[in-house]
């Protein structure tokens, strides 16, 4: 069940992140110079941001 679950997962991550560049490749295109742009230290903290509000909402949907 878990690998199922896992499997869920993953095919959802890859849906949510093509909405962006499926429906406005531009702006996904300046998104990714900006990203380039930024500091490796601001970088890793939306990174850290990111894991803890989705641990937070996996806690909550479970």
């Amino acid at each position: 069940m878990q690998w199922k679950d896992l499997g869920t997962a993953v095919a959802l991550m890859f849906v949510i992140e093509g909405i962006m560049p499926f429906l406005n490749p531009a702006t996904f295109r300046d998104s990714l110079k900006t990203i380039f742009d930024t500091e490796d230290k601001t970088l890793r903290m939306i990174g850290l941001f990111s894991m803890i509000v989705g641990v937070i909402l996996l806690y909550l949907v479970h």
